[in-house]
């Protein structure tokens, strides 16, 4: 069946000011949490097409599409940048800046793609309102903040969200990722990894680097805990599992001859499934404490800095949406893919209603090949597609013809 003619081709005629709109964004992003101005902007084209819209989550921007009578369906955008340095030299290249929870101030760049994203929702609005003989319910626009940090869906959530729209009975949501532009590769099931993300603060006790017996050596301490933590996955998860353990940073000490009394560490998990995530998570902590006392020295401090849920398509959404793509895109152009080990809170939406979700991914660039880090991957100071219009126009039809699997005439 595929979209309505009319509809692509006011996409169509429409592309050029669509690649300027995603220019626009992409030189201004603001770090999770943090996207006052990118909210307002969003907020401002909504209005355009005659929507109204609510603040939800602080940064959060939803607008609700009524069409008469048909199912309810929501469609999610994220909005946020990260703390990285642009590299990739084009003219509307990122300068903008930002101040971290620390208080430190970093560059930050739409290296995840969400300029994409936020571009692609936008342009899926006006057309809904724009063609509205060819569909009939309701579609939820959320343009959701703090995806980087796993706190934006759940704050908009807590936040009230189901209370304030209609609740919908499915919810979309995409990414664009380093592969062909045109393309779309939708995962059946889990789609990506849960995600937990740890600070270890290790307590010892400081003394003169001459004088190691008067000493608790934090540094060592964690030392020893971070390369036992590299058998975690090697020696206490089978083989037919997925696990990732990542130690990311380590900061120890002040000068050369003092034994420092603290070192702190920081650790990324991805997994699969919740039992294997509980069985990883409790390895670690036995581990970091385990080594503490056999050091001597007092319990250390386990943090929780974020946690992503388990973003799970269902099967059976998921291959109706896919059937869907490729019709729209042609059966070579769309197709289903393995689950991805990068993580996404996506999820929360449709598990806080306990409805159906699908996330799928569609590419931005003129090829897959990657030299030089040149397209870099998703978080690399290159990341930017090189074939934007044709990557805005992919994830618009695909957004489009999810939805139109439920409010489509």
């Amino acid at each position: 069946m595929g979209l309505p003619e009319e509809m692509t081709a006011s996409l169509e005629e429409g592309l050029d000011a669509l690649v300027g709109l995603y220019r626009g964004f992409h030189a201004a992003p603001e770090l999770s949490m943090q996207e006052h101005g990118t909210a307002a902007a969003i907020a401002e084209h909504l209005q355009s097409y005659g929507l109204e819209t609510q603040t939800v989550g602080g940064t959060g921007v939803v607008a609700v599409i009524e069409n008469g009578d048909g199912p309810v369906v929501a469609f999610r955008a994220d909005t946020d940048g990260l703390p990285i340095e642009e590299a990739t030299g084009l003219e509307y290249a990122s300068t903008a800046s930002g101040t971290l929870s620390d208080g430190t101030t970093t560059p930050v760049m739409h290296g995840c793609g969400h300029d994409t994203h936020i571009t692609a929702g936008l342009e899926i609005a006006r057309l809904l309102t724009l063609h509205r003989e060819a569909w009939a319910g309701t579609v939820v626009m959320l343009f959701q903040p703090g995806e980087e940090t796993a706190a934006g869906a759940a704050a908009m959530v807590a936040d009230g969200l189901w209370d304030r729209v209609p609740r919908p009975e499915a919810v979309y949501g995409q990414h664009v990722w380093p592969s062909v532009a045109g393309t779309v590769a939708l995962p059946v099931g889990t789609a990506l990894a849960m995600a937990d993300s740890l600070r270890v603060t290790v307590h010892g006790r400081q003394a003169h680097g001459s004088q190691p017996e008067n000493a608790i050596d934090a540094l060592v301490l964690a030392a020893y805990m971070v390369t036992r933590l590299q058998s975690v996955v090697s020696r206490e998860i089978a083989g037919t599992d997925m696990a990732v353990v990542t130690v990311g940073t380590f900061h120890a000490g002040t000068k050369e001859n003092i034994i420092p009394a603290k070192a702190v560490f920081e650790l990324n998990i991805r997994t699969f499934e919740p039992d294997v995530r509980d069985r990883v998570l409790d390895a670690i902590s036995r581990i970091i404490r385990g080594e503490a006392m056999a050091a001597g020295a007092p319990d250390p401090d386990i943090e929780e800095m974020y946690r992503f849920p388990h973003c799970f398509n269902d099967e059976e959404e998921a291959q109706t949406v896919l059937t869907a793509l490729q019709e729209e895109l042609g059966a070579d152009r769309a197709v289903q893919k393995e689950p991805a080990t990068g993580s996404e809170d996506f999820g929360t939406f449709a598990d806080s209603l306990g409805v159906p979700g699908v996330f799928w991914f569609f590419g931005g660039f003129k090829t897959q090949t990657v030299e030089n880090g040149v397209p870099g991957g998703n978080h690399s100071p290159y990341f930017a597609p090189d074939d934007v219009p044709t990557a805005l126009s992919t994830g618009v039809r695909a957004g489009l013809t999810a939805l139109f699997t439920r409010v489509g005439k």
